[in-house]
């Protein structure tokens, strides 16, 4: 890889670990009686405190620093105070700024004892995440991506939200190319070597059909089913990939689903 990928993957990992930090500690402090308003605290004085900048503060209005959704919100819930309750579910999404370069990732989190199913989906989702980045090679195409997540989703009862998608980062929080989460095979758009964007499926428990709320942010199912979703930021290598926003303590998936 030439020197200009090499800088852009090296303030990607960067990045990505700050914002993967984040999301481990929350381990310790997403429980029952604990709100969103919290989270987004612990977030914003994490990612401050390792000497970068919480993207989603400001980001085209949004009020705070990272996204909270719960249950049947699919993306963007707004950070309040709501007081998460046992059994439920929670993508918490954060993005961090160090050095002009963005690191973007979302984790679930389950909330005291939580469903049979709620697990299901949850963990369809995770697998889902993992398979569509095993595609990811030089020469091989967005549509390959979207693919492998929609088969295995499908399969497993689940269904795949297509009103968001993922999408390319850098200097830039949101750019070029959009990564759909669903599609077929050898199409689309071809990777190749240095490209950096992000994978984050959002999958529903019932129909993919979504819904915004009136503060412009908020996406829910429409059926008020359960909603669930994982995001890496990946780069694109000349013989694979490299997953910027891993866990260092290897706390990607919930340990109840490992």
């Amino acid at each position: 890889m030439n020197d200009e990928i090499l800088e852009s993957f090296e303030g990607t990992r960067k990045a990505g670990a700050i914002a993967a930090g984040a999301l481990d500690e929350l381990n310790s402090i997403i429980k029952p009686g604990v709100t969103t308003e919290v989270i987004d605290k612990f977030c914003y004085e994490y990612i401050n405190d390792n000497g970068a900048y919480s993207a989603p503060l400001f980001y085209r209005g949004f009020p705070k620093s990272c996204c909270t959704s719960t249950n049947h919100i699919v993306c963007h819930g707004i950070p309040q105070n709501k007081l998460l309750r046992d059994g439920d579910i929670i993508n918490v999404d954060v993005t961090a700024i160090k050095d002009g370069w963005h690191g973007d990732t979302s984790r679930m989190f389950l909330v005291g004892s939580v469903s049979v199913k709620a697990k299901k989906l949850v963990k369809a989702t995770y697998d889902s995440m993992i398979k569509g980045i095993k595609t990811l090679k030089e020469g091989s195409f967005t549509g390959d991506i979207g693919s492998a997540i929609q088969n295995h989703v499908e399969q497993e009862g689940f269904s795949v939200v297509r009103d968001f998608c993922g999408h390319g980062l850098g200097k830039k929080f949101h750019e070029p190319p959009n990564i759909l989460h669903y599609g077929e095979p050898k199409t689309g758009k071809r990777l190749s070597a240095g490209m950096l964007f992000t994978i984050e499926p959002m999958i529903n428990e019932g129909e993919y059909n979504t819904k915004l709320l009136q503060d412009g942010w908020t996406a829910v199912t429409k059926d008020k089913s359960l909603s669930a979703q994982f995001e890496h930021t990946v780069g694109v290598t000349s013989n694979g990939y490299e997953i910027f926003t891993l866990s260092k303590k290897k706390l990607d998936l919930p340990e109840t689903l490992k």
